[in-house]
């Protein structure tokens, strides 16, 4: 998948690919042809950096009932030619996303889409599990000949479909299919079940890996076969020294963290930082020189699993270094480091800013550092990258940074974040939003009341407006 292009912050495409409150609130003030052009090319072109943390399916599908969208232009994205070339769920996924939700409140143009994509459309799969938490028993059952057509009556053909019953998100439909009277479609889908099971059953019993009395240098051997063939195994394999290694294989291990091959040397720091091992620190420092990426990126890797207090002072001298030890120094410090560290954390903070930009994967912990330390001084940079990120879930943890750090959220962001695309986010809002301004009291009304909502941002919102709440 290429990287999206996001549009400026300041502009009404560019906020509602950020999934910020303000692209509703702008949207909904814009010129209706020019806020629908824009959501209808969010959610064609998905603009997340990473689909799997970031939210943005009921934003749009809210804003599509807010202002009486056509379905129109996704319609024409899941049924063109591209359907057929390009197989990537990334190309549909977040348009079937938003149907589903568009069905739950009723829609039954976006529920029809589905049934149609799921009996014809490439990425079917989605579309049948958007249906399966949707659809009623009967549609469901209607689709079992279109989806079932897809697996011709080969040996190949019914390999794919055991591989797509044991990989459903959603068993419903399958489940419903297998009840099915006719041996084309009852008797494959159970046949189905059955090779999934005995597929998942034969992996069980050919295990590949360790075994037991495995010596210490079978392991090592292990770790650096696997990352010969590109298999990262370095955690486990410290696992499984754990188990085999006793006091007197300590010298062994420590010469393969010091400078045996990569594999080995990767799991050999991972083991030493789990048994807390006295030289581990300074074999971490030398480890995060070496030129090999490998083994520089296990040294990171290892120190930030480490706890104690010798790993946060050692991460206090470290925090100014110019490299991948020096950022997680910082994410060090800023999760476990105490008000001493405030100033430390805060010029990590604003260095990764001016470094890496407002997207940075630094930031995360350093984000969340600020807010836990109560870093006052951090809430410009805060808003800074609340404005500018393009990540949702990013700006959700600077949201929460500027609740501890900024009094003026309550009044500022706060407010917009009650439209936020992160549930997450929306339950910050709806806890600390000032409920002065007339928009919040009507927000906290009708997330209150929406079925689509989380439980938590409810619970929130409950918490603000309920009996014993104060006057909203």
């Amino acid at each position: 998948m290429f990287e999206p292009v996001i549009a400026p912050s300041g502009t009404l495409l560019g906020l509602l690919q950020r999934g910020r409150g303000d692209g509703t609130l702008h949207a909904l003030a814009a010129p209706r042809t020019e806020a629908l052009a824009a959501l209808d090319h969010c959610v064609l072109h998905d603009p997340r950096q990473d689909w799997q943390v970031e939210n943005r399916s009921l934003y749009y599908a809210r804003l599509y009932l807010d202002l009486h969208g056509g379905l129109e232009a996704i319609e024409d994205h899941l049924f063109g030619a591209d359907d057929l070339l390009d197989t990537e769920e990334c190309r549909t996924g977040l348009a079937l996303s938003v149907l589903g939700h568009l069905a739950s409140y009723g829609r039954r143009d976006a529920l029809l889409l589905l049934r149609r994509y799921t009996a014809t459309g490439g990425n079917w799969a989605w579309a049948l599990d958007e249906l399966a938490l949707r659809d009623d028993d009967a549609a469901l059952r209607g689709l079992a000949d279109a989806v079932l057509a897809r697996f011709p009556a080969t040996p190949e053909g019914d390999a794919a479909l055991a591989a797509a019953v044991r990989d459903a998100y959603e068993p419903r439909p399958w489940r419903l299919w297998g009840e099915d009277p006719r041996d084309a479609v009852g008797g494959r889908v159970r046949a189905a079940r059955e090779q999934g099971s005995f597929d998942r059953w034969q992996r069980q019993m050919r295990p590949t890996g360790p075994r037991p009395g495995w010596s210490v240098q079978a392991v090592f051997d292990w770790a650096q076969q696997g990352l010969e063939r590109g298999s990262v195994l370095h955690v486990p394999a410290a696992r499984c020294l754990t188990a085999v290694a006793g006091p007197d294989d300590r010298p062994l291990i420590l010469e393969a963290a010091r400078g045996g091959p990569d594999g080995a040397r990767c799991a050999a720091l991972h083991y030493l930082v789990e048994g807390r091992d006295p030289a581990v620190l300074d074999l971490i420092e030398a480890a995060a020189g070496s030129p090999s990426r490998t083994v520089a990126e296990a040294a990171v890797a290892a120190f930030e699993r480490m706890c104690g207090e010798a790993a946060v002072d050692r991460a206090r001298g470290w925090v100014h270094r110019p490299d991948a030890l020096g950022t997680s120094a910082g994410g060090v410090l800023a999760a476990r480091g105490g008000e001493r560290d405030a100033p430390l954390v805060l010029g990590a903070l604003r260095q990764a800013v001016r470094t890496d930009g407002p997207d940075a994967l630094s930031l995360y912990p350093l984000v969340d550092g600020a807010g836990r330390l109560g870093i006052g001084c951090a809430a410009p940079v805060l808003r800074h990258v609340y404005r500018e990120t393009a990540s949702s879930a990013l700006r959700g943890r600077a949201a929460r940074a500027l609740a501890a750090t900024d009094p003026s959220f309550r009044t500022g962001f706060a407010v917009e974040c009650l439209w936020d695309c992160e549930e997450t986010t929306r339950e910050v809002a709806a806890l600390h939003a000032e409920t002065g301004d007339v928009r919040v009291a009507e927000r906290l009304r009708r997330l209150a009341a929406d079925p689509a909502e989380e439980d938590e941002v409810q619970t929130a919102v409950r918490s603000r407006i309920g009996p014993d709440a104060p006057a909203v």
